[in-house]
């Protein structure tokens, strides 16, 4: 089991590069602190405890989704709930990870 699969959520194989190149959108379940500091050009900032009161919002994307956050715990709990709602998602692990793929 893949480190970030203890979390939850593990990315099954599918690549980050591969979510983006399909479009991908991410998004970072960080605090709105945490997501000011740094993050991903052009993803969306939603804290975990709101994933649940977003998932319509979400799903009207109409996208992948890559999920991410500090460390992967975060981004791995809101990667589980998600999938459970019939969402196209993978846990991207830290925010870091996903970014060095974004110009």
């Amino acid at each position: 089991m893949s480190f970030f699969g203890l979390f939850g959520g593990g990315t099954s194989g599918a690549s980050i590069e591969e979510y983006l190149n399909d479009g991908a959108v991410v998004i970072d379940v960080r605090t709105v602190d945490e997501f000011r500091d740094g993050h991903v050009k052009g993803s969306k900032n939603i804290v975990l405890n709101l994933i649940p009161t977003k998932v319509e919002e979400i799903k009207k994307l109409n996208k992948k989704v890559i999920a991410v956050c500090r460390s992967g715990a975060r981004s791995g709990q809101a990667t589980s709930f998600l999938k459970q709602q019939g969402i196209d998602v993978i846990n991207g692990g830290p925010w870091q990870n996903v970014d060095k793929f974004v110009n």
